[in-house]
């Protein structure tokens, strides 16, 4: 099982800039994918950065140019700097880590507790 908890969330306004850290806990084999995922009010949870074990990036074309996703595997940690934040940014971020247990299992997926950001205009 991992654990995973978050933080970085807060209030900023429109243009400034933020970042989210998730530290991942547990018992694992390994941590595969790494990404984050947000919710905006009434609207469905979707992607919004991903990271590979191997260091690939992969962006949602809203935040491209604007977030950088990062991964430290020494703190099986992931990061999301968010610059040039928009009020259509404003949502619950998740953490989310796709990993293997035991050797030769299965992949699991782990979310976060969520936490909150929020651009004001």
């Amino acid at each position: 099982q991992i654990q995973l908890v978050e933080s970085g969330g807060d209030l900023v306004q429109s243009g400034g800039s933020a970042r989210l850290s998730c530290e991942s806990s547990g018992r694992f084999y390994s941590i595969v994918t790494m990404a984050w995922y947000r919710q905006a009010p009434g609207e469905q949870r979707e992607p919004v950065a991903l990271i590979t074990s191997g260091g690939t990036t992969n962006y949602t074309d809203s935040v491209k140019g604007r977030f950088i996703i990062s991964r430290d595997n020494a703190k099986n940690g992931v990061y999301l700097q968010m610059n040039s934040l928009k009020p259509e940014d404003t949502g619950v971020y998740y953490c989310y880590v796709q990993a293997i247990i035991t050797p030769g299992g299965s992949f699991d997926n782990y979310w976060g507790q969520g936490t909150q950001v929020t651009v004001s205009s």
